[in-house]
Formats: C-alpha cells, structure tokens, sequence
C-alpha cells in the first residue's frame, strides 16, 4: 500500500478578491472595463486570484458574488459618485459620471462590511466607501481654500502624471503609521474630489500637507479596512510603500481563508 504521508500536500488556495468594473463607451458600444495597472499588483504582490464582476447588471445578484470572494477591492475610475447620492448638486455636470457602478458598489461596500470581509479602495474607490456610511465629498476640493489643487495635467505623458506630486503623513500612533513608517512618504495625485464630512465609523488615517484626506479606515470592523485617496497601484512592484499596503491586504484576504476553512 502507498503510504499517503507522502503524496504531495495539494497548495494552499489563493484568496479570491472582487474588482467592481466601471462603464466605458468604445466607438458607440459599451463596455464594462478594468485596467491592468489595478490588477497586476493585486495578483503579482497581495497573491489573489481577482474576480472582475461587472456592474451594468445591477446588484440582484450581489450576495452571490461575495459567496465567492474572500476580499472587495474597490479601484479608482474616471468617473465621478453622482452628488445626489450625498445629498448635494452636481457641481461638475462636464465629468463623467457611472451610476451604474454607484448603485453596485455602495451596496456592496456595506454588504461585504456586515459580512466582516477585507476592503480596500483606491481613489474613487475611498469616497466610494465614505459616500456609503454617510459621509460627503468635496466635488471641487482645488476651489476650497487652504487646499492645494491635487489634479493631474491632462497634457503631460502618463508617467509624468503618476509621478510623485506631494507627501502624505500617516497619522501618528496608527497602524498605518507603523506599516509604512512615522515619516512622511511621497505620493502621486491624480483626483479633483475627496473626503469632505466623514461617514459614520470612517476615522482619517493619513492627511496630504494641505489637510487633505489621504486613507481612511474603520476602526471598529473588525476585518481589514484601508482607503486611500492616491494611486498605489501605479508601478506598486517599485514602490516600498505600494508593496506594505498590496501585501498587507493579500494577508488579509488569506486569513480570512483560513477562518473560512476553520
């Protein structure tokens, strides 16, 4: 008889992590797309498997998806949150807006917090989550004064875009000041909104030199939270402060696995 002690352990399962898609329009049809740079790092650093759900379906079949997922991961867009769902007027009529992915992902930021499953968000991603407890964005945060304008130059290459544009300082006395470090650490700045009035549970874990929210997180969830407003998905496998935040969020996803399989 084979003894089975030494047949091959089968590998641990990767976590699977839901990436909502945002609408995108391609010579009169349109599409539901993701772009590689959000990806890549979430396979190649965190160690996921992603699972890129369309939002143009509606959410009917939201909790079916999270059946799937060991972790939400909510990424940046074009696209702005409609104000209305914030209680206020649309400030920026010229911007794009996808309310498709709006009336998919606050619900789904809420059902995968009460399921006590990994979030993290990125940009459009981080007003996402505020907007869903409550909270308010400033639709034009370069016109409010004291603040620095934090959009890119539309003309520049893309590379010149992504690079470093300001320093963010976590929070003394934080978990994220502990991961990345108690100095401040350069970022880039790619957005004309962010986090005005905090939603319920949302505490500031990062501010830009202006006072700008940079991450943001819940305290009282008891899983892993982090939302920040710059793109560390932009050349993460190059930035140490990109890796910290890619692997502690895969970390994450595999304990949840691991309770899972308890």
């Amino acid at each position: 008889m084979s003894n089975n002690n030494t047949s091959k352990r089968s590998p641990a399962r990767k976590p699977v992590v839901l990436m909502s898609m945002g609408a995108q329009e391609r010579k009169g049809h349109a599409y539901q797309v993701m772009t590689h740079k959000y990806i890549t790092p979430l396979v190649e650093i965190a160690g996921c498997v992603p699972l890129l759900v369309p939002t143009c379906c509606g959410s009917a079949d939201l909790e079916q998806y999270l059946d799937m997922v060991d972790g939400v991961y909510l990424t940046g867009a074009g696209s702005n949150i409609d104000p209305a769902l914030y209680g206020q007027e649309n400030l920026t009529p010229g911007k794009g807006q996808d309310q498709d992915r709006d009336n998919f992902d606050l619900p789904l930021i809420r059902a995968a917090l009460k399921r006590g499953l990994p979030l993290f968000a990125i940009c459009r991603g981080m007003q996402e989550i505020n907007v869903a407890l409550g909270g308010t964005i400033h639709q034009k945060v370069y016109a409010v004064p004291g603040f620095n304008d934090h959009r890119e130059n539309p003309d520049d290459p893309v590379a010149v875009q992504y690079a470093d544009s300001h320093t963010v300082q976590a929070l003394p006395g934080t978990w994220l000041a502990e991961l990345m470090g108690s100095e401040p650490f350069p970022v880039n700045s790619l957005h004309g909104q962010a986090v005005d009035q905090l939603g319920e549970g949302v505490e500031v874990l990062a501010q830009a030199e202006d006072g700008v929210i940079e991450a943001i997180h819940l305290p009282q969830a008891e899983q892993f939270t982090l939302a920040v407003q710059w793109h560390p998905e932009w050349l993460a496998a190059q930035n140490p402060h990109s890796v910290k935040i890619f692997h502690a969020f895969g970390e994450a996803c595999r304990q949840q696995v691991a309770r899972a399989q308890q």
